[in-house]
């Protein structure tokens, strides 16, 4: 007797647990019922901008600037002289040191990105880190020129998921490139060109740096940019 009782009653758990099932698995696919389990989901965030509009032949030079002003005046002489304007990503840190280079290249029209306040490796800072090198960074240039920045260049060309948020939250754009001068190793001014131009493309994004083969190979580079049937301008205008 005791057996017949338990066997009766897995059979009647068991019925339960089939019809309890049978009616959530109707429920939820009837729309009446939502999953229990939370769906932990990261908020969106916009992917870094490697290159702008590629329907128009246009480029952009994007200069970071951290160290030195040595060889600044004469990049900036040369795009005086083909009428160009560009964007420098700038350092909070060389601002403070060279606020009169800023408020010149300000002056002349130039387009101001931001590239931290210390040039820190941002993929190991926390988002609020990351937030606060942004920030006074951007009050600083703001505090020289009375300009306000909204592109990020983040230094080493570092990024991940906290790191956008990071810029996205304070409405930044983060940009990258398309094309690296690769100037940082001081080539000689001809390889430089050659590396820039046999990659030349639509709405490339151009790295740069003020180092003494940027400023010498500039005049030649432009004048073959154009050749090409290129407009030179800044980011803001290639993403438009």
């Amino acid at each position: 007797m005791q057996c017949k009782i338990v066997l009766v009653g897995k059979i009647r758990y068991w019925y339960v647990y089939f019809a309890v099932g049978v009616f959530m698995t109707v429920a939820m696919l009837s729309g009446n019922l939502q999953p229990l389990v939370a769906t932990n989901e990261l908020p969106a965030v916009p992917p870094p901008v490697f290159q702008g509009n590629s329907s128009q032949p246009r480029v952009a030079f994007a200069c970071n600037v951290f160290w030195g002003e040595e060889y600044l005046p004469a990049m900036l002489k040369t795009f005086d002289e083909n009428n160009i304007h560009i964007t420098f990503f700038i350092g909070g840190s060389w601002a403070n040191r060279y606020p009169q280079v800023l408020k010149d290249i300000a002056n002349k029209g130039h387009e101001l990105g931001n590239h931290t306040y210390s040039h820190p490796h941002p993929n190991n800072l926390s988002k609020e880190k990351n937030k606060e090198q942004i920030i006074k960074a951007e009050e600083l240039v703001s505090s020289i020129t009375g300009l306000k920045t909204n592109l990020y260049a983040p230094p080493y060309g570092e990024y991940n998921n906290t790191v956008l948020q990071a810029a996205q939250e304070l409405n930044y754009t983060t940009i990258m490139w398309s094309i690296d001068t690769v100037d940082w190793k001081r080539p000689p001014p001809d390889i430089l060109q050659e590396r820039v131009l046999k990659k030349l493309h639509n709405g490339a994004i151009i790295l740069m740096h003020p180092t003494a083969p940027t400023a010498q190979a500039l005049p030649g580079l432009i004048s073959e940019i154009k050749k090409r049937g290129y407009t030179i301008t800044t980011v803001t205008d290639i993403l438009k």
